[in-house]
């Protein structure tokens, strides 16, 4: 019994075995409960339905972060839900990304959901190891944050200026090369990822991938493109990893829920690209602003302040201006 209780408080990345077990034990029951229960036929998830489970999964989040607070105090509780925040919004970014994916293939939206759910399991891998290395070089070198800083201020200022721009999914140099160098078929097959069809020149029956799989595939290389800005912003946010990876994570499983939602209403929220640019401009610009104050670092509830103003203000713009356009 002593030597269970010292392995669960044996220290993995500054937090105890126990906390990262609980984290993880809380995203493994939302995963089977989502495809166990939530979806277990393909079905069209309409607008309604995508509301109420993205609202289960921030509740879930809301209060992990609660208890984060609880555990770990008043500063760890805002840099949690700093980077929920932060991280939720930033993502909303790659909705957009992943709807042009979506019409691209001409995935059917009964389908999409499980393209959505295994993708999550990909995220949750290759975050964990773009963290992993973000963390080690942290620790190592702490200068190594004011990069951080001044690729977030370049890349908000990059999307500010480049905001309308979309890009072309037919050019990706990804997709390029598994249509060079793999069998894959335009053609549907259910839900599955894999099929056999037969070879034009052989006419034997041989596998191939459906455009299931190259959507999945795709949506993962997305999803790397916008870790490499979101990464560094919550480590300017905070460097502790146990924050770092929870906060990811349980942001992008409630907003993979909400993806039906905002894909019905996307063109409400053109302008939002633009706050999402500032908030990167300002969390890049924070940590020198400190440094400027002679600061330890900016303070959290500040910090969470501002975002979410930032964030609202967005909103709040793109509704009024869209409805204005609308109604021209």
């Amino acid at each position: 019994m002593h030597d269970i209780i010292a392995l669960l408080s044996t220290d993995i990345m500054a937090k105890p075995l126990w906390m990262w077990l609980s984290f993880f034990g809380v995203v493994l029951f939302l995963l089977v409960l989502d495809l166990g229960v939530f979806n277990r036929k393909d079905h069209e998830i309409e607008v309604k339905e995508s509301l109420w489970m993205s609202a289960f999964y921030i509740s879930i989040g809301l209060l992990f972060g609660g208890w984060v607070w609880y555990s770990l105090g008043e500063d760890k509780g805002i840099e949690y839900l700093t980077g929920f925040v932060v991280e939720k919004t930033l993502a909303m970014d790659n909705i957009f990304v992943i709807a042009m994916i979506f019409s691209y293939f001409h995935i059917p939206r009964k389908y999409q959901h499980r393209v959505l759910f295994w993708g999550i399991l990909g995220v949750i891998l290759l975050r964990g190891i773009m963290i992993g290395l973000g963390a080690a070089l942290v620790h190592e070198f702490e200068w190594v944050l004011y990069i951080f800083a001044a690729f977030l201020v370049f890349t908000g200022v990059k999307m500010l200026i480049g905001a309308d721009d979309e890009p072309d999914i037919g050019e990706n140099a990804v997709l390029k090369f598994m249509q060079r160098n793999f069998r894959t078929t335009k053609k549907m097959h259910g839900h599955n990822f894999f099929a056999r069809e037969e070879d034009k020149k052989t006419g034997k029956l041989t596998w191939v991938m459906t455009p299931l799989f190259v959507t999945l595939v795709m949506i993962e290389i997305a999803d790397v493109i916008f870790a490499v800005d979101s990464v560094p912003a919550i480590f300017a946010i905070t460097t502790d990893t146990y924050i770092v990876y929870t906060s990811n994570i349980f942001a992008i499983l409630g907003l993979r829920a909400l993806y039906f939602a905002l894909a019905a209403m996307i063109n409400r929220f053109t302008y939002l690209k633009y706050a999402l640019s500032i908030v990167l401009i300002f969390i890049g610009t924070k940590i020198f602003v400190a440094d400027m104050l002679g600061l330890m670092k900016f303070p959290p509830l500040l910090s969470l302040g501002v975002t979410i103003a930032i964030l609202v203000s967005g909103v709040i713009f793109s509704l009024w201006k869209t409805k204005k356009e609308g109604a021209a």
